[in-house]
This record gives structure tokens, sequence and C-alpha cells, in this order.
């Protein structure tokens, strides 16, 4: 029993510090940070979904904000985003 209360409590603490290190979006280049890279993605769903892949994958990448430069498609859509850091 307390083994599975201390698993419960150090998966808590890991997410609680992997939400905090998650990519801002932001609108223009951020002062102070310089661009480390482009990223992609692409989704079937709305524009949200291909938000949400792109913010995802700048997280990954380790930036700390991210800005969608395009984004295009009908049915399937496709995005880029700058990388700051």
């Amino acid at each position: 029993m307390k083994t599975i209360a201390m698993t419960i409590a150090a998966l808590t603490l890991a997410a609680a510090s992997f939400s905090s290190l998650a990519a801002t979006e932001v609108q223009s280049a951020p002062a102070g940070q310089q661009a480390i890279g482009t990223i992609s993605a692409s989704s079937n769903g709305d524009l949200t979904t291909l938000q949400s892949k792109l913010d995802a994958k700048a997280t990954q990448a380790g930036a700390n904000s991210y800005r969608i430069i395009g984004a295009s498609g009908e049915n399937h859509l496709y995005g880029t985003a700058e990388l700051y850091k």
C-alpha cells in the first residue's frame, strides 16, 4: 500500500514538473530569445488539434516558446512553427 502511494506521488510530481516545462505560443519573436529551428505537423482535425500537435513538438524539442508561421489545408491541415530558446 505504501509503495502505491509513493508511486502516485512520484507520478503527480513528474506531471507537474512536465507541465511547467511546456513551450508557450507567442505572436512575435520574443525579446531575449533566439530562434533555434522550425517544426512541422499535420492533422486531420481542426486548427486546435494542429496547434496542440505543434505545441507538443515544440515542448519535446526543448523550446521555451514557439510561433506558428504557417497553416494551410482543407480536409488535411499542415502547419509550421518557429522555435525559440
